[in-house]
């Protein structure tokens, strides 16, 4: 089922299942819900000027609950939207972070219900393993700021 699933209790995949209907065939794609609802990014720009970048009313009831479960799932320090949500705060801020994170948890809602697949938990690692190039480069620049050298070796394996 979709609690416990996308990481959200019991109650809330209920009211998400009794706002949206349950059939996700009435959107055409996982960021048709994610405008329904109201946590997608907002885009007014004119002449290449950012202008706005408020998110529209959408259903206030699934927005309250999509909050409430990025909240829990960030104060775990294991998981992936943990980990997203801190990239992205350091970057942007702690309440456009949630949002983001409350517009990931439409996406997955809509892929467990739409595709009747379970969800998958990439990791607090994930985005390691998706370009260790980026993280070796991230470290050594952060040594250097400490004033510290550091030099990667593979890892022989036995």
């Amino acid at each position: 089922m979709l609690a416990l699933a996308v990481g959200i209790g019991r109650m809330a995949a209920e009211i998400v299942f009794a706002e949206s209907g349950g059939d996700m065939g009435q959107f055409a794609t996982a960021h048709h819900l994610a405008s329904w609802i109201g946590v997608c990014p907002g885009q007014n720009e004119s002449a290449g000027v950012n202008k706005s970048g408020r998110t529209r009313h959408g259903n206030t009831n699934l927005k309250r609950v999509l909050g409430v479960a990025a909240l829990a799932a960030i104060r775990s320090r294991d998981t992936y939207l943990a980990v997203f949500f801190r990239r992205i705060s350091a970057r942007r801020g702690g309440k456009r972070a949630l949002v983001a994170g409350m517009h990931k948890i439409a996406i997955a809602v809509w892929h467990v219900l739409h595709d009747h697949v379970p969800y998958l938990e990439l990791g607090a690692d994930y985005f390691t393993r998706r370009d260790p190039a980026r993280a070796m480069r991230r470290m050594l620049k952060e040594s250097n700021t400490l004033g510290l050298t550091i030099r990667f070796e593979p890892v022989a394996t036995a």
